[in-house]
């Protein structure tokens, strides 16, 4: 355990901060399996735009890279098209 003031606040802060990009990803990860199910029905574009900003708000915020958001949306785009296409 930390003896210097400001390393206790930072570890709390640094708990704090995880805490809540641990519900940002969780919720991140749920979205995208929704888009990805919704795929050939009539609410796919609805869950993929709720998937794409969620994507970005996340890269927005920090919680991930914003290479990395763009990679999970072309992944996403491209497996719906393939459902539509097959």
């Amino acid at each position: 355990m930390a003896n210097i003031k400001s390393q206790k606040k930072r570890n709390l802060t640094n708990a704090k901060r995880a805490l809540r990009n641990k519900a940002v990803r969780s919720e991140l990860k749920t979205r995208v399996k929704t888009a990805a199910k919704a795929a050939g029905t009539d609410q796919e574009t609805e869950a993929l735009r709720l998937a794409v900003k969620r994507l970005d708000m996340a890269a927005a915020k920090g919680v991930i890279h914003k290479n990395q958001a763009a990679r999970r949306k072309s992944r996403l785009v491209k497996k719906i098209a393939a459902a539509q296409a097959g």
